[in-house]
């Protein structure tokens, strides 16, 4: 209660502020609006809205259920989350922020998953989509396509660590229907498949909506979520250009100088790591164009810091989404910086590895235009989404074969 009373006036005097810094900069505002109203339009509307509908549909339809019936035995035993969490991680990591907060939101508002597992879920599937990491960040701002696996490597497998650590998140519960147990569903015989069939079956029947309701209110809460997505950018759009157009950015860069040195970092990465904090692309794109004298290796590692914070407009998003469950906010916050250290640090130790050039390169010359990411990104995602849930399928089905050679092994020797 303390909180909310001091946390109160302090939101409603920043807004305040930002209203004066808005008025005394009014042409830098529009312009910023117009910039994030385009980024929205272009770049995140097309990639992240045909998400949005599919996964709502295939709620609906029990297929996220059957699926997660088949991927029990990857998921639980491994991340402490239901199988059906295998589908969202699949489409999280393939559509980028903040699609699995929504899918995560959808799984509780249904109790597929409890409150603990929606938390560690949303926490480690949280990242940034393939397209946007290999074309805008690797090949559009580092001009250097040979970064797309190292940094890919970095950003995943730190997902995959954060997943790993956040199974200890929340206490272990058994006995519950929506399997918060770490252990697989004990189904042999053969009978995976049928069970699998059986929960589409159920979910489809609860659910009882016709396929042209079904699709008319996947749309319209889809277009409703976009809208949030997209005030939000723009706000913080908006939001940086008057700190920068006002000097404070530039106090928060020689603030971070002083302390980027006690850590072993140049200096000069004060301006990514700052502008990072607020808005991922802008970040990123200063982690490029930093001073030439900085070795490649540390630029990268700042934008796999950078990528995996995903900026206070991704949280802000994310949040947003959240609020409408119970699901907290602090464990993701949490663990997106934790998630940051990581994929920084693990990006150091295997650059040498990959015998990359690490001499500085030059700052770009111009800011790219969005349409350097802008895509068919939808129908690219969409195509790593599944293919990245074939290979979860595979996995699981593997492990599933496993299960049952040790079944028949005991068997025969009992």
């Amino acid at each position: 209660m303390p909180i909310s009373r001091l946390g109160l006036p302090i939101i409603l005097l920043g807004l305040a502020a930002l209203s004066l810094l808005a008025l005394a900069f009014p042409q830098s505002s529009l312009d910023a609006a117009v910039r994030g109203l385009t980024i929205w339009w272009d770049v995140l509307f097309p990639s992240l809205f045909p998400f949005f509908v599919i996964s709502e549909v295939l709620l609906g339809f029990g297929i996220v259920h059957f699926l997660g019936k088949l991927l029990d035995p990857l998921m639980k035993p491994v991340f402490r989350i239901p199988g059906s969490g295998g589908f969202v991680a699949a489409m999280g990591f393939a559509a980028g922020y903040p699609v699995s907060a929504r899918l995560t939101a959808k799984l509780r508002e249904q109790n597929l998953v409890s409150r603990e597992e929606g938390e560690r879920l949303v926490s480690f599937t949280t990242s940034s989509d393939p397209i946007f990491l290999i074309g805008a960040v690797s090949v559009g701002f580092f001009h250097n396509s040979k970064l797309a696996g190292v940094l890919a490597l970095a950003h995943y497998g730190g997902s995959i660590i954060i997943g790993l650590l956040m199974r200890f998140h929340g206490r272990p519960v058994t006995g519950q229907p929506n399997g918060n147990t770490a252990k697989a569903d004990p189904i042999s015989e053969g009978s995976r498949l049928k069970a699998a069939v059986l929960a589409m079956h159920q979910a489809r029947i609860a659910d009882g909506r016709e396929l042209g309701e079904l699709l008319r209110q996947a749309i319209s809460s889809s277009i409703k979520l976009m809208t949030i997505v997209g005030g939000l950018v723009v706000f913080f759009s908006v939001f940086l250009e008057v700190l920068s157009a006002s000097g404070l950015m530039t106090s928060l860069y020689e603030g971070l100088r002083f302390i980027l040195p006690v850590i072993g970092l140049p200096s000069a990465l004060s301006e990514p790591f700052v502008s990072g904090l607020f808005e991922v692309t802008l970040g990123a794109k200063n982690a490029a164009a930093a001073a030439s004298g900085i070795p490649l290796s540390y630029k990268a590692a700042a934008a796999a810091f950078i990528l995996s914070w995903g900026g206070l407009s991704v949280h802000a998003q994310v949040a947003s989404i959240l609020n409408a469950s119970d699901l907290r906010y602090m464990p993701f916050m949490i663990a997106r910086f934790i998630h940051a250290v990581i994929s920084a640090a693990l990006l150091l130790m295997i650059w040498p590895f990959f015998g990359m050039d690490n001499q500085a390169m030059a700052p770009l010359p111009a800011p790219l235009p969005a349409t350097v990411y802008r895509v068919d990104s939808g129908i690219g995602n969409l195509g790593y989404g599944l293919s990245m849930l074939v290979v979860l399928l595979i996995v699981s089905f593997f492990l599933i074969l496993i299960q049952k050679l040790r079944f028949r092994f005991k068997t025969r020797r009992g």
